[in-house]
C-alpha cells in the first residue's frame, strides 16, 4: 500500500506551529520585556537547515537559496538565464546572415511590399551578360543625365559585386514613382522599361551601348494580305514592323509549337471581310498572315494567360498546363530562307503564382550563361535548381521533361512546300532535322507567364553572339575587370567597394559586440553561482549578514545587477524588524565580502542587528489583538441575540443593515474601515434620527456595552469625524421636519393611488387590454393606440415600482390628429373583423388608432383634460347588396340576422363601412406615407433575416414572416438551425444589389448563386442588377431561399476574383510614372 501524499497538508500544519510557536515567545517577551537568543533565533528562523531542491524560493526560511537560478539545463524568457540563442538575437539583426554564399551565387532583390513584378524582370534582365555590360559601358555622364539609367547600373553593380545576398531595389523603385504597394503586370513593366532605357541610351556615345535593347531584344515581322485571284501581295506586306516580344495565345493550346501555329497561321477574309485589290480593283476573297523577317538575339515569348471576359469587364486567368522545349529552332518559322542556324536555348522562366488575374506572385527560373546552372530568383531568396529550369528529381516542379523526334510543322505548311511563304527545300527540311537532334527536353508548367530564349552561340557560324565585353567597347574613362569577363566603371566599382568595406566593418563589429556579450553572460553566470554556492551559512554560531531577497533576485536575474540595497529591510531604527524575515536572506560572511567589494551600497546589516524596540512593540501589538479578538468574538454573540429578537434590554439605536453586515464579517485583530458608522444610515440631514418609515433607515436597539463597543472602533477609525457615529438612545424622537415631509408623500401616493383605482373601475376592458364587442349603427370615438398603451402602464404600475409617465393631455394629442390643410382625419379607421353578432378590432396590438366607447371617451375627457367636441367619432355600417349605406330607419338589423354561421362572416366583412367625423383625408394620408417610405427605403447597414428551406415548398409560417414587413424578435447574428432549415442575419443597405445579396448568401449559407431561389413571401426576387430597394426590401424583412442544386458547387472565391461586390478602382497601370515617358517600343 503506497503512502498517501501529505506534503502540503504537512506544510500548512508546521505553518500553524510556527504561528502557535511565535505568538507564545512575542507573549512572553510581553509579560517579562527579556529577549534571549534563543527567541532571536526562533523568531528570525535562523535556526531553520539549509534548503535543498526546492522548486520555489521559500519566504519563511531565511537560509532558502533555491530557485534564484534555474537547473543546469534549464533557462528564462527574460535576463541572465536566457537562451543564448535569444540573447543573440536581443542585439539585433546578425549582418552575416546577410552575405551572400559564394561569387558565383546571384543576388536576390527585396521586395517592398508588391514589387516582385519588377523584381522578377530585373533579375532576367541583369543574368544576360551582353546586356549587363552594356548597361555598365554607359559613360557616366550620361548616367548623371538619366537617374533612370544610373540607378539601373548601380543596381546591376551591386547585384554583380556586393558581399550582401539582397540589394535593397526602393532606390531604383522610387526613382521610376513606381507604388510599391501596388501589384501591377510584369509583361508590361518590361515593355516600358525597354522603350525607357531605349530612350535614355540613344543619348550615348558608344555604338554598342546606344543599341543594346535594339540589337539584343528587336526582331520585325510583317502583315502580309495576298490576293486569291491574282496571288499578289498587298502594298502594305513590305512594310516590316518591330517587336521587342512575341504574345502568343495560351487558351485551347497546349504547346509552344501550336502557340507559334496559331500565331503565323493564314486567316481566310471572305464576305465583309474581304479585301480590295488594286490590282484586280474590286473586293475579292485574300489570305492574311504574320511573317517573321528577322529574329532578337534575345527572343520573348508572351503567354496570354489573361482572359477578358466581355460580360464582367474583368481579366481571369488561364491555368492550363503549357509545355515548351528547352531548345528551339525558328530557322523553319522565317518567311526567307536562313543561311546559318537559329537554334534558341530556353534562358529564363517567369512564372506567376496564384489563380487570380489581380493578384499573385512573381518568380523568376533564370540560367547562368557561364556554368548553365538554373536559379530561382523569389525576391530576397535565391535557390540553386540544378541543370533543370524547375529543379533535378523535385516532384512539385509542374514540369517534365521528354525526348522528341524531328519535326516538321505542317500546320504551316503549305501545298507548294512553302510554310507561310518560306521556301523550304527537302535538304533544308533535312538540315533542321540534323541540327534539332534527337533529344530535345519538353518542360510544362500551370504558372509560366513568359519564356526568354537566348540564340545558342556558334564558334565558327555565320551568325556570332554578341557579347559586349570591354576588349571590344568604346572607352571613356577607366573601367575594371572582374573574374567573369565584365568590367565595371571605376566609379561604380570603387562604390561597391566601399559598400563591401562598409558592410565587413558591421559584420566585425556585430561579432565583437556578440562575443563581449557572451563573455559578460559567462563571467555573470559563473558570479552568480560561486557567490550562491558559498552563501549557505550551515551553524548559528557563524557570523552571517542579512541582505534583501529583492536585491538578491535583481542580482542572480539581470545581466547588469544595480548597487547592494538593503533599506527596504530596515526598520526606522536602522535594524532588521521582526516584520521583515519574509523579505530577507541570511548570508555567510565569504559571500557578503564578495558582493559588497563589487557592488558597493548597504547598509551592511550583521548578526546582531535586529531591532529590540520593533520587537518590543511587536510583542505589545499581538497581545493587544488577542484581547480585542476575544472582546469582538463576545460581542458578536450579543450582536446575533440582537437580531434573533432574544435581547430585551437594548438602549441604543444602531443601523438594522449596518449590524448585519458587522456580524458577517470575518473576527479581526483591530477595527477596520467598514466598522465606522453604526448611525450613518438612521441620521437624517438636520441631524436627528431619522423616521423609521425612510427607505434604509430600519433600527434595532442594542445593549449598552455592544454600542460603546461600536462606538470606540468607529472612533479609532475616524476620530475626527463624530458625526460618523452619532449616538441616539431609546428615548430619542423622530425628526419632526422628515416625519411631515413623508406623511405629505404618504398622502399625495393615496391620493394617486385612489385615482388610478377609479380609472381602472371606469375603464375595465380597456385597462385590462380586453378587446370592446362593437354593434352597427352605434356611435365610437378613436384614441390613439400610443396614448392609450401609455395610459395603461401609467394606471397599472404600482407604487413600488419605478414611478410610470404620465399620458399627455387628451385635447393635444387629438389635435395630432387632424391635418392643418383640410382639418381632416390624418389616420384611416382600423379594419373590423365580425365574430358571434359583434364587431371587433382585427389588430388592435398593430392599429394606429383604436375604437373605444361613447362613455370612456366622456370619462377620458374629464379625467386627462379632453373636450368632448374635439373627439373624433366612427359609425359602424353594414352596405346593402346594391352599395348604399344602410342606417337604423331603412335597414333595421335584428339579432337573427346576425347570427348567422361562419360562412357568410367574410360577406358580412365585405359590406363593412366605417363613417368618420370628420373624414378621412386621403391626399394628407397619402404624402405622409410616401415620405415614410423614402425614409424607409434611405436605410444602411441594417438586418434583414434569410431562411433556406429545404423541403420542395415553404412552410406557411415562414410564409407569413416573409410577407410581413415588421421586424421580429430579436435574432442571433450567426446562422442557426431551425426546424425547416437554416437562418442567418444580414447587413444590408438600401442600395445593395440582388447580387451582392446573393454573394453573401452563398457565404452564410453555402448555396452557389446560380442555385438561388430567393422569395419575399410568393413573390421571386431574380433580377440581380436590381436594389434591394427596387425590390422593396426593408429592415427587418425576412426573406427565403431555395437551393436548386441545378449547378454544381463551386468556390466562392473563384466568384470574387472575376467580380468584385464592392466597386473597385479603375485599374490606372503605371500612369504617372516614369515609364509612361516614352512608349516606343512595340509589341506584335
Amino acid at each position: 500500500m503506497s503512502r498517501p501524499t501529505t506534503r502540503s497538508k504537512n506544510k500548512r500544519q508546521r505553518q500553524v506551529e510556527n504561528d502557535d510557536t511565535t505568538t507564545e515567545i512575542l507573549r512572553k517577551i510581553h509579560l517579562t520585556g527579556e529577549i534571549t537568543d534563543d527567541d532571536v533565533n526562533q523568531l528570525y528562523m535562523i535556526t531553520k537547515p539549509v534548503c535543498q531542491g526546492c522548486r520555489i524560493n521559500t519566504k519563511d526560511n531565511p537560509n532558502c537559496f533555491c530557485g534564484l537560478i534555474p537547473p543546469p539545463n534549464g533557462s528564462r524568457k527574460t535576463g541572465l538565464w536566457q537562451k543564448m540563442s535569444d540573447i543573440v538575437q536581443g542585439l539585433g539583426p546578425d549582418p552575416s546572415k546577410d552575405l551572400r554564399a559564394s561569387a558565383h551565387s546571384p543576388a536576390g532583390l527585396t521586395n517592398l511590399g508588391a514589387t516582385c513584378y519588377a523584381n522578377s524582370i530585373l533579375q532576367c534582365l541583369y543574368m544576360n551578360k551582353s546586356f549587363r555590360q552594356g548597361v555598365f559601358s554607359v559613360e557616366p555622364d550620361v548616367l548623371k543625365q538619366h537617374p533612370v539609367l544610373d540607378q539601373l547600373a548601380r543596381l546591376f553593380a551591386q547585384l554583380h559585386a556586393s558581399n550582401m545576398a539582397f540589394i535593397d531595389s526602393a532606390p531604383f523603385i522610387k526613382t521610376l514613382e513606381l507604388d510599391n504597394g501596388v501589384q501591377q503586370d510584369s509583361h508590361e513593366f518590361l515593355t516600358l522599361l525597354l522603350s525607357l532605357l531605349e530612350s535614355c541610351l540613344s543619348n550615348s556615345k558608344i555604338s554598342k551601348a546606344r543599341t543594346i535593347v535594339q540589337d539584343l531584344f528587336r526582331g520585325s515581322v510583317s502583315h502580309v494580305t495576298t490576293c486569291s485571284r491574282c496571288g499578289k501581295d498587298s502594298a502594305a506586306s513590305s512594310n516590316m514592323e518591330d517587336f521587342y516580344e512575341l504574345e502568343l495565345n495560351v487558351k485551347g493550346l497546349k504547346t509552344l509549337e501550336e502557340s507559334l501555329n496559331d500565331y503565323l497561321s493564314v486567316e481566310e477574309l471572305h464576305g465583309d471581310n474581304q479585301y480590295f485589290c488594286e490590282s484586280c480593283n474590286t473586293r475579292v476573297d485574300a489570305s492574311r498572315s504574320i511573317k517573321l523577317r528577322t529574329l532578337p538575339d534575345v527572343l520573348n515569348f508572351q503567354l496570354k494567360r489573361y482572359d477578358f471576359l466581355q460580360k464582367t469587364t474583368t481579366k481571369k486567368k488561364i491555368t492550363s498546363v503549357f509545355s515548351f522545349p528547352g531548345e528551339l529552332d525558328m530557322r523553319g518559322r522565317l518567311s526567307q530562307p536562313s543561311q546559318v542556324e537559329l537554334i534558341y536555348d530556353l534562358s529564363a522562366v517567369l512564372i506567376h503564382k496564384g489563380t487570380a488575374a489581380t493578384s499573385g506572385h512573381y518568380i523568376a527560373h533564370i540560367k547562368d550563361e557561364d556554368t548553365g546552372q538554373w536559379w530561382e530568383f523569389d525576391d530576397e531568396h535565391v535557390s540553386n535548381l540544378g541543370h533543370h529550369p524547375f529543379g533535378e528529381g523535385s516532384s512539385t516542379s509542374n514540369s517534365k521533361s521528354n525526348r522528341t523526334d524531328p519535326v516538321v510543322h505542317s500546320s504551316c505548311i503549305g501545298e507548294d512546300g512553302t510554310a507561310n511563304g518560306n521556301n523550304l527545300n527537302p535538304i533544308q527540311v533535312q538540315h533542321v532535322e540534323s541540327s534539332v537532334g534527337s533529344h530535345v527536353e519538353i518542360f510544362s508548367s500551370t504558372d509560366a507567364y513568359m519564356l526568354m530564349y537566348n540564340l545558342r552561340c556558334k564558334k565558327n557560324g555565320m551568325r556570332e553572339c554578341r557579347m559586349y565585353g570591354s576588349s571590344n567597347m568604346d572607352k571613356e574613362g577607366s573601367a575594371v575587370s572582374l573574374n567573369d569577363g565584365i568590367s565595371l566603371p571605376s566609379h561604380l566599382f570603387q562604390e561597391i567597394a566601399n559598400l563591401n568595406s562598409s558592410y565587413v566593418d558591421a559584420c566585425e563589429q556585430f561579432k565583437m559586440k556578440k562575443e563581449q556579450e557572451l563573455d559578460l553572460i559567462t563571467s555573470r553566470r559563473q558570479e552568480v553561482r560561486s557567490v550562491l554556492s558559498e552563501a549557505p551559512v550551515r551553524s548559528v554560531e557563524e557570523p552571517f549578514y542579512w541582505i534583501s531577497t529583492d536585491w538578491l533576485r535583481q542580482w542572480a536575474d539581470n545581466i547588469s545587477p544595480p548597487l547592494l540595497d538593503n533599506t527596504s529591510i530596515q526598520c526606522s531604527h536602522g535594524k532588521v524588524p521582526l516584520s521583515k524575515v519574509g523579505f530577507l536572506k541570511r548570508v555567510s560572511a565569504e559571500a557578503w565580502i564578495k558582493l559588497f567589494s563589487k557592488y558597493n551600497g548597504g547598509p551592511t546589516l550583521a548578526k546582531s542587528d535586529y531591532c529590540m524596540v520593533c520587537l518590543i512593540d511587536v510583542a505589545r501589538t499581538i497581545v493587544c489583538a488577542d484581547s480585542y479578538r476575544d472582546r469582538r468574538k463576545l460581542m458578536k454573540e450579543i450582536a446575533d441575540d440582537v437580531l434573533l429578537g432574544k435581547c430585551l434590554d437594548g438602549t441604543y439605536f444602531v443601523s438594522k443593515a449596518w449590524l448585519q453586515q458587522w456580524v458577517k464579517r470575518k473576527n479581526l485583530d483591530a477595527p477596520s474601515e467598514a466598522d465606522a458608522g453604526p448611525t450613518v444610515s438612521i441620521r437624517c440631514p438636520h441631524g436627528h434620527l431619522m423616521p423609521e418609515q425612510a427607505a434604509g433607515a430600519k433600527r434595532l436597539l442594542v445593549p449598552e456595552k455592544l454600542w460603546l463597543f461600536f462606538y470606540e472602533d468607529a472612533i479609532t477609525i475616524k476620530p475626527d469625524d463624530p458625526s460618523g457615529c452619532s449616538t441616539f438612545p431609546s428615548d430619542s424622537e423622530e425628526c419632526p421636519e422628515c416625519s411631515n415631509a413623508l406623511s405629505e408623500v404618504a398622502c399625495l401616493e393615496d391620493s394617486i393611488r385612489a385615482m388610478k383605482l377609479k380609472q381602472r373601475q371606469n375603464h375595465e376592458k380597456l385597462a385590462m387590454g380586453k378587446s370592446i364587442p362593437l354593434s352597427s349603427n352605434c356611435r365610437y370615438y378613436l384614441l390613439p393606440s400610443s396614448w392609450l398603451s401609455k395610459w395603461r402602464s401609467y394606471i397599472t404600475a404600482s407604487s413600488k415600482n419605478a414611478p410610470s409617465t404620465e399620458p399627455e393631455i387628451l385635447d393635444d394629442i387629438m389635435n395630432l390628429l387632424r391635418c392643418e390643410k383640410h382639418m381632416r382625419l390624418l389616420e384611416r379607421p382600423p379594419k373590423l373583423a365580425y365574430k358571434r353578432g359583434s364587431f371587433f378590432q382585427k389588430g388592435s396590438a398593430t392599429d394606429r388608432l383604436t375604437i373605444i366607447t361613447e362613455n370612456d371617451w366622456k370619462c377620458f375627457c374629464e379625467e386627462w383634460g379632453g373636450t368632448e367636441k374635439n373627439g373624433i367619432s366612427v359609425v359602424i355600417e353594414l352596405t346593402s347588396s346594391n352599395g348604399l349605406a344602410g342606417c337604423c330607419e331603412d335597414t333595421p338589423i335584428c339579432e337573427q340576422q346576425l347570427d348567422l354561421s361562419n360562412e357568410v362572416n367574410n360577406d358580412i366583412e365585405s359590406r363593412i363601412a366605417i363613417r368618420t367625423c370628420p373624414e378621412v383625408c386621403e391626399e394628407c394620408i397619402g404624402e405622409r406615407e410616401s415620405c415614410e417610405l423614402m425614409q424607409k427605403l434611405n436605410y444602411a447597414d441594417e438586418d434583414i433575416y434569410v431562411y433556406l428551406v429545404r423541403g420542395k415548398e415553404a412552410p406557411k409560417s415562414i410564409l407569413q414572416a416573409s410577407e410581413s414587413s415588421e421586424p421580429d424578435r430579436r435574432t442571433s447574428k450567426r446562422s442557426r438551425r431551425t426546424n425547416n432549415g437554416n437562418l442567418v442575419n444580414l447587413k444590408v443597405s438600401a442600395s445593395t444589389s440582388v447580387y451582392q445579396l446573393k454573394m453573401m448568401i452563398w457565404e452564410s449559407l453555402g448555396v452557389v448563386k446560380e442555385n438561388q431561389i430567393l422569395h419575399k413571401g410568393s413573390r421571386i426576387i431574380d433580377q440581380e442588377t436590381a436594389t434591394l430597394a427596387d425590390m422593396n426590401v426593408f429592415p427587418g424583412d425576412r426573406l427565403w431561399v431555395k437551393d436548386s442544386e441545378i449547378h454544381e458547387d463551386r468556390d466562392i472565391a473563384d466568384e470574387l476574383s472575376d467580380q468584385k461586390i464592392n466597386v473597385e478602382k479603375i485599374e490606372e497601370g503605371f500612369r504617372g510614372t516614369l515609364l509612361m515617358a516614352n512608349t516606343s517600343s512595340q509589341v506584335v
